[in-house]
């Protein structure tokens, strides 16, 4: 089933009480069409009870056709099913969890990292920046002479 045409056929349905099951939400949809399916998503499991197992208040129906979701939305949103008002509507896709390239650093796209970032031996940290200043020699032996307490200013 292509990706796109599965959106139209599939329907939200918000607000859902505890003693709602699939077989409920199956009785109560049939009406509109040939439901292929029922999801019911279940909720984290509670670790005091492990026999109990919640849904998280929604569900999605997916018709055979779009006509018989759009039929399910008119004649279903707002109503009641055992004491809750629904919101039944169409189904959207699932954001994706990267994200968009707008949030993201700079440095991490290839292209800044080949243009800007140089070695480590070149990078000019402080060990690059005491090597500049004195030739190699010169550099060690300041670092061997340097009292262990001194402080820089």
């Amino acid at each position: 089933m292509e990706e796109g045409t599965k959106g139209k056929k599939t329907i939200f349905i918000g607000g859902i009480g505890d003693d709602v099951d699939e077989t409920v939400i199956y009785e109560h949809f049939a009406a509109f069409g040939d439901i292929i399916e029922v999801q019911l998503p279940p909720a984290p499991a509670n670790p005091s009870k492990p026999t109990e197992i919640k849904h998280r208040g929604f569900a999605f129906v997916t018709y055979s056709s779009p006509a018989d979701a759009q039929d399910a939305i008119d004649n279903m949103d707002l109503n009641e099913l055992r004491g809750r008002v629904l919101k039944v509507n169409q189904a959207k896709p699932m954001k994706s969890l990267q994200p968009p390239d707008g949030n993201r650093a700079i440095w991490e796209s290839e292209e800044w990292l080949q243009e800007f970032a140089k070695p480590l031996a070149q990078s000019g940290g402080v060990q690059g920046r005491t090597a500049q200043r004195a030739p190699s020699g010169e550099a060690d032996e300041q670092a061997n002479n340097e009292e262990p307490d001194a402080m820089e200013e």
